[in-house]
């Protein structure tokens, strides 16, 4: 829901008169919060526009390629949304647009090109009188980017941004999109420095000063997280969803540094088995002087040598509170509503399967499809599709939920004493192929002792 928009008197770069900039606090439904600015100077007519985020960095940073066929005109059309830290790239024409070059933008897959093309245009006179060799190579390299823009050629579109908050439209969602592909990754400390993380200074066995990178933001007290982790709470939510199969063994203590105030906290960490799961690791920590609170699971032992998907049969209300830990590198799927989540969407979380379906509807797998812009048939589509999730929770009739893992470190709790009598649940393990291995860096593991 949007707020009014706010005015304020601004300086124009172009004429050095001052014009008027607008600022509105939006929202795109299932995405993200942005800041539109539109700046007017009504002296020379100079107009700009520009997006920012509002709201919190991304657990992870994130990386859209979009294959593009020959005179597709719907996928030139494919909306986007580049944030500040957002590198976009061609390799067919050996082009990348840096972070710096494009501020926050909402556009198209055309209109980022058409942009491109525009800016370099923009000096092409200057660089006639100084350079008039370079000029013309650059005339030329605009014909093709341009050529691109209206789809004479195929190409690839490449939007890669650390801190997760760029997007690229899939007009198929929730279903895979054969023509885009999305994954996330883990930042560098690089980039999480680069997005201004609080880096700390820290000695390793040898006395030196190390520099670790903190994982939250100075000042974000109380801010929601989202580490990136097999489950997702805070402590409490955690603590009740585990205990319910075991107490913890030994509870170790160890300093830390708080994320929010760069204060002194203390993690407290355990080890515990989930029965007929697996051993996991309990990682929460506390700051006494912000009050930032953060909580982990990870998985223990060593990583599985098969994939597992297991498949639960809805039937009634206590299959809707079955607790569930979907890992980061689970994929979802519900036949029925014909629903399929690529691994890494929503992350990790430990919840209910009421809980899953509750996030699937509030979070960001819509993308823009029930936006402003987007088109009537198109709006009707995803308000039938959100219709038909309450329907699932409201089980007007069974409904079967899919968790296919490649790592094996998902789970759903049976309602039985023993996972192998609960008729509703199936699980089957099968070998991972060569590109799983490969996103999962197994390939390349050398295990073995020289």
């Amino acid at each position: 829901m949007a707020e009014d928009a706010h005015e304020l008197e601004s300086l124009c770069m172009s004429c050095g008169e001052n014009g008027t900039t607008r600022l509105l606090l939006t929202t795109i439904p299932h995405f993200r919060e942005i800041v539109l600015m539109a700046f007017e100077c009504p002296h020379c007519n100079e107009r700009n526009n520009e997006v920012q985020f509002a709201g919190q960095l991304q657990p992870q940073g994130c990386r859209f390629t979009l294959s593009v066929p020959q005179h597709d005109l719907k996928a030139l059309n494919r909306q986007v949304v580049k944030s500040d830290s957002a590198t976009i790239k061609v390799p067919e024409l050996d082009f990348e647009v840096p972070p710096e070059a494009q501020r926050g933008v909402l556009s198209t897959v055309e209109g980022v090109l058409l942009k491109a093309g525009d800016d370099l245009e923009r000096l092409q006179e200057e660089r006639r009188k100084v350079d008039p060799h370079t000029a013309a190579s650059i005339d030329a390299f605009i014909l093709k980017l341009r050529a691109y823009a209206r789809g004479e050629q195929a190409f690839t579109f490449s939007l890669e941004d650390p801190s997760g908050n760029s997007f690229i439209e899939n007009p198929n969602a929730p279903k895979e999109d054969p023509i885009l592909l999305c994954e996330h990754y883990d930042r560098t400390p690089e980039q999480q420095k680069a997005l201004g993380f609080l880096s700390v200074d820290r000695e390793n066995e040898d006395g030196k000063q190390e520099e670790d990178v903190v994982e939250e933001l100075h000042g974000a007290v109380g801010a929601k997280l989202a580490q990136q982790a097999i489950a997702q709470g805070n402590s409490e939510q955690i603590s009740a969803a585990l205990f319910k199969y075991t107490a913890p063994e030994e509870v170790m203590t160890f300093p830390a540094t708080c994320g929010a105030c760069a204060g002194r906290c203390e993690t407290r960490m355990y080890m515990t088995n989930i029965p007929y799961f697996k051993e996991v690791i309990v990682m929460a920590a506390s700051c006494d002087t912000c009050g930032f609170r953060n909580s982990e699971v990870k998985p223990g032992g060593s990583i599985s040598a098969k994939g597992k998907k297991i498949s639960l049969a809805v039937e009634n209300q206590i299959d809707l509170t079955r607790d569930l830990i979907k890992s980061d590198t689970a994929g979802v799927e519900i036949p029925e509503v014909e629903l399929e989540l690529m691994p890494g969407t929503l992350g990790g979380l430990v919840t209910t399967v009421e809980g899953l379906v509750k996030t699937i509807s509030e979070s960001n797998v819509h993308g823009f499809e029930i936006g402003d812009s987007a088109e009537i048939v198109t709006r009707q589509k995803w308000m039938e599709f959100d219709a038909k999730l309450q329907d699932l929770l409201e089980l007007k009739k069974s409904w079967t939920l899919v968790l296919d893992d490649s790592l094996g470190n998902s789970f759903i709790a049976p309602c039985t004493d023993s996972s192998s009598d609960d008729n509703q649940i199936s699980v089957r393990e099968y070998e991972r192929s060569w590109e799983q291995n490969e996103e999962l860096g197994l390939n390349h593991m050398n295990t073995g002792t020289s």
